[in-house]
């Protein structure tokens, strides 16, 4: 789910394994934000993923989110691919570029993939957006692109975090769920 904190788990991950001795990187296909950050190559990115790639010890690198949505409007966005712009387009035109770009982005993941011995990927928003799964490259359809295993991230303090957990497993067909290794709560306090 959005704003639960994953951008900071996953950065907390990528320093954990990095101190471990281990050699991540972070990764997130696409991102909506308008907050934007410059790679050392002066190409544009998302702040989160310059954050994770700092926590992990690494340059941050526009493969590491190679689909970079900046919101114009209520219905467009500018797409920034690998950093460069690539155009503005509405939700309709953007569908019809999910291929194009899905295949950019496991690319990058690949490139990663051979350079680091860990991948931290962070999704966007929900596991389970049956609307958006037919050209999924983001969320479940990235998990099971490069079989990776998932944990679900929920925020108590938005309330319903664990109608929310069970809505989003149930809402998985069993190929999806098979990804899901755990849950994560933040905030969690009490007993």
């Amino acid at each position: 789910v959005s704003s639960v904190g994953k951008s900071t788990l996953c950065a907390g991950l990528c320093r954990i394994l990095q101190e471990d001795g281990r050699n991540p990187a972070p990764f997130k296909a696409q991102n909506m934000s308008l907050n934007s950050g410059v790679s050392p190559e002066g190409l544009e990115m998302g702040r989160a993923q310059i954050l994770q790639a700092v926590a992990a010890k690494v340059v941050p690198d526009v493969r590491m989110n190679p689909v970079l949505l900046k919101p114009t409007s209520n219905e467009g966005s500018q797409v920034v691919l690998l950093g460069k712009v690539h155009g503005v387009v509405g939700g309709e035109n953007y569908i019809s570029m999910k291929e194009e770009l899905s295949i950019k982005v496991l690319q990058s993941y690949r490139e990663l993939e051979k350079e680091h011995d860990t991948i931290v990927i962070e999704g966007a928003g929900s596991a389970a957006e049956i609307n958006l799964r037919k050209n999924d490259f983001v969320n479940m359809g990235l998990a099971r692109m490069v079989d990776a295993p998932v944990l679900l991230v929920a925020d108590i303090d938005k309330g319903g975090a664990f109608a929310s957990i069970y809505g989003t497993v149930m809402l998985m067909p069993e190929e999806e769920r098979k990804h899901v290794k755990g849950i994560i709560i933040n905030k969690f306090r009490g007993t």
